[in-house]
């Protein structure tokens, strides 16, 4: 199985473009007349680029929007507000047969491989059902003989494709769920939490096999996470999410070695170290997060935050500059 050739692609060029997507999910209230009382906020207002053969990582705590942002995305959302494009195609304009092709260029690997996978069906059947959505990329050959292909690529037996799911482990059924989203030969990958329901010795052989497939087949990544050390051993760049927004982004670096905005570096701080003799500075933040209903005026975190000034609480901060690519949401960076 080889990827697409193509002369006009090139790395590093910006092939996914999100600006300011909004996901507001509404509260109705009554029997019969229901009206709208409310709304919850899942996706406030995110903004990004994803580029030709990287990975991006998406990471914070359980709640902040990022599953959101992944099925918006896929269109398995409708947004709010905002615009997606791939490759310059509107991704929330599309419908019917461009619609189709688009989704055909981007997949999407499911957090849970135990649910994710039809019980009732063949490994073979699963793998294969791309195909009969999308027929005009079905092989011209044997069908069974591709479907071998992408077990092996993904370092399952072929000879299994008769099997069903429960007769195979976590592991391998995320295998599965990777060579399912490979069969259209896709160019973005959106992976929703593919490792968190596994073990994690079995997490570090699925993010080989991810990095290993990026280079033999060109592929970019969404890789949502809510596990910094998981997501620095794949991320190019790492996007951070507090309540719906994106507050800061940066390259792995970046991130990593110089975090600006508080939420990050509170994160950090949490992140295990393996020698017991390194001593880390734990940032313990205060209160709870608040809800996606009701969240605080100005910036979100403002009410956690251990550094915060009454502009906090008056004006949400835009996204600026502070090194190069590393840009974060806060007055006080």
């Amino acid at each position: 199985m080889t990827a697409p050739a193509s002369s006009t692609k090139v790395r590093g060029e910006t092939i996914l473009s999100v600006d300011n997507l909004v996901k507001h999910f509404p509260i109705s209230q009554g029997v019969l007349f229901q009206r709208q009382i409310g709304a919850v906020k899942a996706v406030d207002g995110v903004s990004f680029e994803l580029r030709r053969g990287e990975t991006l990582g998406v990471v914070g705590e359980s709640g902040c929007g990022k599953s959101t942002l992944a099925r918006l995305l896929m269109r398995l959302e409708t947004p709010t507000s905002g615009r997606a494009t791939l490759e310059g195609r509107d991704l929330f304009k599309a419908s019917g047969g461009e619609l189709r092709r688009l989704r055909r260029n981007m997949q999407m690997v499911m957090q849970d491989p135990y649910t994710s996978l039809n019980p009732r069906m063949t490994v073979g059947d699963i793998i294969g059902e791309p195909f009969e959505i999308h027929r005009d990329a079905a092989p011209k050959g044997s069908k069974q003989k591709r479907v071998q292909e992408l077990l092996d690529v993904v370092g399952l037996n072929p000879e299994h494709i008769n099997r069903y799911p429960h007769q195979f482990s976590g592991g391998q059924r995320q295998r599965i769920g990777i060579a399912r989203a490979l069969a259209l030969r896709p160019e973005v990958i959106v992976c929703d939490e593919p490792v968190s329901a596994l073990d994690v010795s079995i997490q570090a052989q699925v993010i080989n096999l991810l990095e290993q497939l990026q280079d033999e087949f060109g592929l970019s990544y969404i890789f949502i996470a809510h596990d910094l050390s998981v997501v620095r051993h794949i991320a190019d760049r790492v996007a951070v999410m507090y309540l719906g927004r994106i507050v800061e982004i940066g390259t792995e670096d970046e991130i990593y070695e110089r975090a600006t905005h508080p939420y990050t570096q509170a994160l950090l701080s949490a992140v295990p170290v393996p020698d017991p003799k390194v001593k880390r500075n734990r940032i313990r933040l205060q209160g709870d997060v608040p809800s996606p209903m009701n969240p605080p005026k100005g910036c979100h975190f403002h009410t956690r935050c251990p550094i915060a000034v009454p502009r906090c609480r008056e004006s949400a901060p835009e996204l600026k500059q502070v090194g190069d690519g590393h840009v974060v949401a806060c007055h006080l960076a």
